[in-house]
């Protein structure tokens, strides 16, 4: 009887592991002992949902500017100068150093927690595809190299001490043993005393093995001293690779969170180019004359998109829908006034009465910019001008539409052609673009030919100190790029403040 009762109830207590895993959460505050982080523990305290998206979103910032800078093959000293007034505006990351007496103190601690979330809420982002896991592993990692090699060294290396990676240390005897071959494969140590090795599994330093920087003996890699930090990097991948694997599983479970999903689903999808918010508050131009009878002139300064709409208008003296929404939205962001702007869309609309103009397009035209309609909110600032975003992934275009975006809804001939048709004759310029297309990289591609346009003053502002790389980072907007092609080609007004490209959610 009392067996038969025992096995009973043991029986009731076997529950479906899968039902136990997170039924008891534990919350509790983490301590940051370190400026860097390996991120082996998943966050457990609560934050709201507006730090949950902005958090998110900030780091999204800096994870596309690193993407975008290998893209554009700049060198990592390049990338870490470009990227150092990012981090501090975005995703600050002080060193313990920086704080009075060296002690984590509040704002340490909030830096280290935004820093620690929102890699975990774009861990979760970014894991449905094997795809996503690739690249989101391969930008963080290059986030943390330049972390790692900027930080204070006291503190890197106790860092690394704390993380037990379980590195030998190669003994003086085994040193002796095999100086010849360990001088021999690390080049600039001419006496084996100069320098200290560590012993691993080799599959543990496989760049390292490729590039036959160290030497490999029974399955052993020797690896110096020197080689620490790709030893780092690779453990940082490795984890992370199996700590998105395991993320991913977890996904379907957040299924049933309206709050969060759509959110996550929003991130992944700008991975590449993330939704810009462009401010229209910064938008003016001191002394360029904004009216209708200058756009002729100023669509030298338009994006590829804008300027193929503006072409296509005076080729046809008409644009269907969605092309005059998104060429009207653009016009507003470049601070076209609304009167400025009927004046444009009716002069141009030659083929047609005054009277159709006005029963068929005017409305729109007001609608647009918050005159009449809309809710509440809306009226009186209209709509926003597109991202680069939002003109990739809406309404692409049908037969005889001429909205979206060239390097996308082009075939690369016609690209190609369209590119030499406005000045660009550069063969590497159009190789790299026609690279880039094929990669799905479009706004790199329309980085490249905005930097090869503008190369001289480009060059002009950095080497004079009068724009830094805040100022010039990747444009994901298509009135940011023409603010910018404004000023650098009128550079008496380049000490305007040029258009934040803020990232948010679209509204």
């Amino acid at each position: 009887m009392i067996r038969s009762e025992a096995r009973s109830v043991a029986k009731r207590k076997r529950v479906d592991h899968r039902k136990t895993q997170f039924a008891h959460a534990s919350f509790k505050e983490q301590g940051y002992p370190y400026r860097l982080s390996f991120y082996d523990v998943p966050p457990t305290q609560e934050i709201s949902l507006e730090d949950f998206e902005i958090w998110a979103i900030d780091r999204l910032r800096i994870l596309a500017e690193i993407e975008a800078c290998s893209f554009r093959a700049k060198s990592p000293q390049e990338t870490a100068a470009h990227l150092e007034p990012l981090l501090k505006k975005y995703l600050p990351l002080s060193s313990n150093s920086a704080a009075p007496g060296g002690i984590v103190d509040e704002r340490l601690k909030l830096e280290r927690k935004k820093d620690h979330y929102s890699h975990y809420i774009l861990r979760l982002a970014f894991s449905g595809t094997e795809d996503l896991r690739r690249r989101f592993s391969r930008v963080e990692t290059m986030l943390f190299k330049l972390r790692f090699q900027a930080d204070d060294s006291r503190e890197r290396r106790a860092f690394v001490d704390s993380l037990n990676l379980n590195w030998e240390l190669v003994q003086e005897d085994e040193k002796r043993e095999l100086a010849e071959q360990l001088l021999s494969s690390t080049p600039g140590v001419r006496r084996i005393e100069d320098e200290n090795w560590f012993k691993v599994d080799w599959t543990r330093v496989p760049e390292l093995v490729e590039h036959r920087s160290v030497f490999v003996r029974k399955g052993k890699a020797y690896v110096p001293m020197r080689e620490q930090t790709s030893m780092v990097l690779t453990e940082f991948t490795n984890r992370l690779d199996k700590g998105l694997e395991l993320t991913s599983r977890a996904l379907p479970r957040l299924d049933e969170d309206d709050r969060l999903t759509p959110i996550l689903n929003h991130l992944s999808k700008n991975f590449a180019t993330p939704d810009a918010g462009f401010n229209e508050s910064e938008s003016s131009l001191p002394g360029a004359p904004i009216n209708a009878a200058n756009i002729d002139n100023l669509s030298q300064h338009f994006p590829l998109c804008m300027k193929h709409l503006h072409n296509t208008l005076r080729k046809n003296n008409h644009l269907k829908h969605f092309g005059r929404l998104q060429y009207t939205l653009f016009l507003k962001g470049i601070n076209l006034s609304l009167e400025d702007c009927l004046l444009f869309w009716r002069q141009s609309f030659k083929l047609i009465t005054d009277d159709q103009f006005n029963k068929e397009y005017r409305y729109n035209v007001r609608h647009v910019y918050g005159d009449v309609g809309g809710d509440a909110n809306r009226r009186g600032r209209g709509y926003p001008p597109y991202s680069c975003q939002k003109i990739l992934s809406e309404h692409p275009p049908g037969t005889g539409e001429a909205h979206g975006c060239p390097y996308r809804h082009f075939s690369v001939d016609n690209l190609t052609s369209m590119l030499q048709a406005t000045g660009v004759n550069d063969r590497d310029v159009l190789r790299g673009v026609k690279e880039d297309v094929e990669k799905q990289r479009f706004h790199i591609a329309c980085n490249r030919v905005f930097d090869w346009a503008h190369k001289t003053e480009i060059k002009k502002v950095k080497d004079e100190g009068i724009w830094g790389p805040a100022e010039l980072e990747t444009i994901f907007h298509p009135n940011t790029y023409f603010k910018r092609s404004y000023l650098l080609k009128n550079l008496s007004n380049a000490n305007a403040n040029l258009p934040r490209q803020d990232v948010k959610m679209e509204e």
